[in-house]
């Protein structure tokens, strides 16, 4: 999990470090700005992100850019959209936190920093973070599970209507005007695999009776 802390003061950058990496936390990246932010995660630019980022850690008051801004250009990214993006402030009124959440932060942590505070609101975040990405793996599976359905659906569908089958050798003749054998083209239609065997009216006692179709 790396987690990107972004501030313009150094001391405030490296007070987060220490404190993360005394919770276990090694993937640390840094940014000085919130334009150096939105660079390395890949907003405004059509160069790819230079970094995996997991969360971010944003100050809110910064020269160019204030972390509000950032917060709104990150959320505009649908590629972002579950990214975890806690804000760092001193500004604790009502007002304040109103405008950082509907900025999209996704939760603030009060300067000066608590060091219990801080590893328990990312470690929270991270877990969040985790079951939301799981949740929208399992998504693209169903809905790539769903479209599978549907096709094997038309193609059954293809069965309907008319089959050419030869009289003699019960071949069936395709769109393509192809005659193919009648267990190929039921294999190739249904993705099953046919089985023979002779039925109870043409059998012999002892002979297989079976047909099968294995999918």
């Amino acid at each position: 999990m790396s987690i990107l802390i972004v501030d313009d003061f150094e001391e405030q950058r490296e007070l987060l470090a220490f404190t993360l990496k005394q919770a276990g936390y090694r993937s640390l990246l840094f940014a000085d700005s919130a334009s150096d932010a939105l660079q390395r995660l890949g907003i405004g630019s059509s160069a790819p992100p230079t970094d995996h980022v997991d969360i971010v850690l944003m100050d809110i008051v910064m020269p160019d850019m204030d972390g509000l801004e950032a917060c709104r250009r990150i959320r505009g990214d649908e590629r972002l959209e579950h990214l975890p993006v806690i804000v760092v402030t001193a500004k604790t009124d009502s007002s304040d936190l109103t405008a950082a959440y509907t900025a999209g932060a996704t939760d603030y942590i009060r300067k000066p920093v608590i060091p219990a505070e801080l590893v328990a609101r990312v470690s929270m975040a991270m877990s969040v973070k985790e079951e939301l990405d799981n949740r929208t793996e399992r998504e693209k599976e169903l809905d790539e599970q769903a479209k599978q359905l549907g096709k094997t659906v038309q193609e059954l569908k293809s069965l309907r209507g008319t089959l050419c089958l030869c009289a003699k050798c019960k071949r069936v003749k395709t769109g393509g005007g192809i005659w193919q054998r009648l267990e190929d083209y039921l294999e190739e239609k249904l993705q099953a695999k046919i089985t023979s065997g002779v039925c109870n009216k043409c059998g012999t006692p002892g002979a297989p009776n079976t047909v099968r179709a294995s999918f």
